[in-house]
């Protein structure tokens, strides 16, 4: 069993005039080769993008693309015909499969503030897909957002390719507590807020936990609540 933190200040970055990109893992000219992925999560980049600028057209392949948006909205384009506006409480899967070229931009009147993690699939060479969903997070609980776990099949919002990963987003209130799942590989992100892990202590905005064998332990929201992303990752 094993709890390791990653603080938010001791993430890679990237930076420009537009972009504030922030990345658990290894990733673009970033790299550590002990620091790859966790389970089936290959990246976890928390981006902020200016308005009026974006990614360009650019291509993916044999990845799940999850996007969660914390502040403002993302607009999606590809080369598949489809096209959404992502914002807080919608989520968004892109599977790239056997090859797709997307776009993401930020056409509003304020940055847009968000997490992109890429999974790795089941299976290679797919169709490419996407699919985006609104979820509600007022009960307070963790909520299945993008899964292909068997256990979530009939409550998640999104579904991804890969049967042995999903991820689930607790908003809560001040003080509140939840379980974390009992799983192989548990990655806890704190999108928003501070949060105190049983055993492990404070937690701060983006901070991160990789939780490896862990039996579920408890989280409690500090003084202003807090905003969860939470994977579960099996053999």
């Amino acid at each position: 069993m094993s709890v390791e933190i990653r603080r938010a200040d001791e993430r890679f970055q990237t930076a420009s005039e537009w972009l504030d990109s922030r990345h658990s893992f290894s990733f673009g000219p970033h790299y550590d080769p002990a620091n790859v992925g966790f389970g089936f999560l290959l990246a976890h980049n928390d981006e902020t993008v200016a308005p009026g600028t974006g990614f360009d057209t650019h291509p993916h392949q044999d990845l799940e693309i999850v996007t969660w948006v914390l502040r403002g909205a993302l607009a999606h384009r590809d080369s598949e015909g489809h096209s959404g506006v992502v914002h807080p409480g919608l989520a968004q899967r892109m599977s790239a499969g056997s090859g797709i070229r997307h776009s993401e931009w930020n056409d509003g009147g304020e940055p847009v503030h968000y997490v992109q993690m890429w999974v790795r699939p089941e299976k290679f060479d797919l169709e490419p897909s996407y699919q985006q969903a609104s979820v509600d997070l007022s009960s307070g609980e963790l909520v299945p957002i993008a899964s292909g776990l068997p256990k979530h099949a009939s409550s998640t919002a999104i579904y991804i390719n890969q049967r042995s990963a999903g991820m689930s987003v607790a908003r809560l209130a001040p003080r509140r507590t939840v379980d974390l799942p009992s799983a192989p590989y548990v990655h806890l992100f704190v999108a928003q807020g501070t949060v105190s892990l049983e055993d492990a202590g404070e937690l701060g905005t983006a901070d991160a936990v990789r939780l490896t064998g862990v039996d579920g332990p408890r989280v409690t929201a500090g003084p202003d609540g807090a905003e969860l992303l939470v994977w579960e990752m099996y053999d």
